[in-house]
């Protein structure tokens, strides 16, 4: 096994609203305009949900790759 890192597959996600899910509860939607093999995440008109009724737009964000629980399309992907 080499110590590359694979570059995740998400070219079908860009461009795309996506929800991401991070650890600590954390909730965040935006537009995927970027990653790297790290799976590190350029976000762009962010959105962090803090509860239902509360959110945040916290504009262009990088998100950590290592942060990352779970990541939903919230818009279709051909």
């Amino acid at each position: 096994m080499s110590g590359r890192a694979r570059p995740p597959d998400l070219k079908k996600y860009m461009d795309k609203r996506l929800h991401i899910k991070l650890n600590a509860n954390r909730n965040v939607i935006g537009v995927l305009r970027g990653f790297d093999p790290f799976m590190n995440l350029v976000l762009d008109q962010a959105v962090e949900e803090v509860s239902d009724k509360e959110r945040h737009g916290i504009g262009s964000v990088v998100i950590r790759g290592n942060s990352i629980i779970m990541i939903e399309a919230l818009e279709r992907i051909f």
